[in-house]
């Protein structure tokens, strides 16, 4: 119980304050004590106890102390009725008074926590009321949301048996990121303490869209596909997911699988903005990709280096590569195919011209058995001559050329 000195000349007493059915004890203390009598009055200034006796027959009085110096006694089960102003006496001359006032706390009902919408959409403006009865004193309320204390609107009513009933109201505007957070109604009184109720709040939110590239991986080109993925989350969830193209129609081949937009074969007429759009209850969302068609890649063959084109991808820088080494390996090929057939047209053409040379010219053979028929007037003359030169004949000589 909480007390508070009061001070008489001689006398000591305290103020008291005690919660409906629990003990107050009253103590009447003398400084300096001259052997005269102390005695307790309750508010009717009826006496309690007389020195250490009790006339007053309610045995929810006892006796706890009595010396010369002190008086000390016990209320118990402590009721509303018990409440007042109790008289401590000392029989000096002039006599002494002093007075120590019990006040009883009645502790406040279970607080109720009410909202006025179950659902709240967000954007919008709800209010959450708390309330406690049947409390002495009147109670305060504080309200907590989260980690987040808020301030609420308190309206305190007296009922006719002397206790109040409190009543705060809380007003908020709710965003998504309220949902399934706890709003405490917390009751501040002396007579209890950890008195709280809480509700959690429950959002509805419009659908939150992304929307997921799933092929390629990196830029787009003519002739490759491409896979979209769209995913939205919403409460309560979206059912209907749809994809269209802004300003255009989705390509008539274009395949759509639920969540999944899938364009074969790119060309840049597909190029644009591409949504997906979602809604429920609450509203509608959407996403968007822009799609723009790069070129094929392409390579430039030069006879005696091989090139690549790059590009953003490892995927494409490979393509690219294989594609500079194919062509340069042909031209190489036809390159000493055609040597190779210019070199055998020339030999073939030498083999002709020697060949009609040598049948041009062919051996003649000298001898000296003719020697001296070049000079002879007639060919019998001719005759005599070369006969005549059988006398040499073993100085005849061969020549071939």
């Amino acid at each position: 119980a909480a007390q508070e000195d009061i001070e008489g000349q001689n006398l000591v007493t305290y103020n008291i304050s005690v919660v409906e059915g629990e003990v107050a004890t009253i103590s009447c203390r003398v400084k300096d004590n001259d052997d005269s009598v102390i005695q307790l009055l309750n508010p009717n200034r009826q006496t309690i106890y007389f020195r250490d006796v009790r006339p007053l027959k309610d045995s929810r009085f006892q006796l706890v102390n009595f010396s010369d110096n002190e008086l000390r006694v016990s209320l118990s089960n402590v009721s509303l009725s018990d409440e007042g102003r109790y008289v401590c006496q000392l029989y000096t001359d002039p006599p002494q008074e002093a007075y120590a006032d019990i006040t009883v706390l009645v502790p406040p009902g279970s607080p109720i926590i009410e909202s006025r919408e179950d659902v709240v959409s967000e954007g919008n403006e709800t209010e959450i009321t708390c309330t406690t009865a049947g409390s002495k004193p009147a109670s305060s309320i504080r309200w907590m949301k989260g980690e987040e204390e808020l301030r609420g609107d308190l309206t305190v009513e007296e009922t006719y048996d002397r206790m109040f009933t409190a009543t705060s109201r809380l007003t908020l505007t709710v965003t998504k990121e309220d949902d399934g957070v706890p709003v405490v109604c917390i009751v501040d009184h002396p007579a209890v303490k950890d008195f709280q109720a809480q509700k959690y709040l429950e959002v509805q939110y419009k659908p939150e869209v992304k929307i997921f590239v799933e092929f390629p991986e990196g830029l787009t080109r003519e002739g490759e596909n491409l896979e979209l993925t769209c995913k939205a989350k919403g409460k309560p969830q979206p059912q209907q997911i749809n994809w269209v193209k802004v300003d255009d129609d989705v390509p008539s081949h274009a395949v759509i699988t639920g969540t999944d937009l899938l364009i074969e074969n790119l060309n840049k007429s597909y190029n644009g903005t591409y949504r997906c759009v979602a809604s429920n209850s609450v509203g509608e969302s959407y996403d968007d990709y822009i799609l723009y068609v790069h070129d094929a890649l392409t390579t430039t063959p030069i006879p005696t280096t091989t090139t690549t084109t790059t590009t953003s991808t490892l995927p494409d820088t490979t393509q690219d590569s294989r594609a500079g080494e194919g062509a340069p390996q042909k031209m190489d090929h036809a390159v000493i195919g055609g040597v190779v057939a210019v070199v055998v047209f020339a030999m073939l053409c030498l083999l002709i011209i020697l060949g009609r040379y040598f049948a041009r010219h062919k051996g003649t053979y000298f001898t000296h058995e003719a020697k001296g028929a070049d000079d002879a007037a007639d060919a019998d003359t001719a005759i005599i001559n070369a006969e005549g030169g059988q006398n040499n004949s073993d100085e005849k000589k061969e020549y071939y050329i």
